[in-house]
């Protein structure tokens, strides 16, 4: 009976216990946004140069990475923010944990309410002129929904780029994913994962839109003054967070190398 009972605990544990590869895979993950501060990011409104937030649109309050608006002098007059981390990246998995909430500030467009998204692939921060509204870049939309509507969250936008998707070059700005709609104040967990020239998109764990070769849009006058002539392939670039006028919260984001 003895022999039983040392037999069993010694299985329980090694259930309990992950495995070399499990811990390794763990350790992989590191946090861009350490949940205490803005270290290692810096934000780009239109209209300011880089680094230069006045009305203090990105803050850290209660472990979150909070953007809003309630520092502006009421109205939102096109001032798009991108906050973006420091670092450039290439292949790679990012995990991004967001909810809208509270209102839009006066003068959004109307397309942007509880809009936002990850910036993936992005021109150099320093390479943004002063008053250019996007940077150059793929971007995994963020969308919410209105309590009735669909509208699907995870989408794929292209401010000066194009993407080939079932072997056709796509130019459309925007493409909807296959995600249901994520109606209130939700926590909603977007991933991306990048690796060679293909890109997936997750939402809450689901698969909802694959694409591949990201390239500039040759006909895009910000596109081209990033990489003038023919040098179209759009495989490495900074990542960054948008603030199109809804207050936005992440929770988390994380990213580990995909090498």
């Amino acid at each position: 009976m003895k022999l039983l009972l040392i037999s069993l605990a010694l299985v329980v544990s090694s259930c309990a216990a992950p495995t070399k590869d499990e811990s390794a895979t763990q350790t992989q993950w590191r946090h861009l946004f350490n949940g205490h501060d803005m270290t290692g990011w810096t934000p780009k409104i239109k209209g300011h140069p880089l680094g230069k937030d006045p009305y203090q649109t990105v803050r850290v309050q209660n472990g979150l990475l909070r953007i809003d608006y309630s520092g502006y002098d009421g109205t939102f007059d096109e001032r798009f923010l991108h906050l973006y981390h420091d670092e450039a990246f290439d292949n790679y998995h990012l995990l991004v944990e967001y909810r809208f909430h509270g209102e839009q500030v006066p003068g959004g467009p109307g397309w942007a309410w509880r809009n936002s998204g990850a910036m993936l692939h992005c021109q150099p921060p320093e390479s943004m002129g002063l008053n250019q509204s996007f940077p150059v870049s793929i971007e995994g939309q963020f969308l919410g929904g209105d309590g009735t509507n669909h509208r699907p969250t995870g989408n794929l936008c292209t401010p000066g780029t194009h993407v080939v998707m079932d072997g056709v070059l796509k130019k459309a700005h925007c493409i909807n994913s296959a995600s249901d709609t994520k109606h209130g104040d939700v926590w909603v967990v977007a991933e991306f994962i990048v690796r060679d020239g293909h890109i997936d998109h997750y939402i809450d764990g689901m698969l909802v839109m694959s694409y591949d070769n990201p390239q500039y849009d040759p006909t895009d006058a910000d596109a081209q003054a990033v990489s003038p002539g023919k040098d179209l392939p759009l495989n490495r670039g900074w990542i960054s967070l948008q603030g199109e006028s809804h207050p936005i919260d992440f929770r988390r984001v994380d990213i580990k190398s995909l090498q």
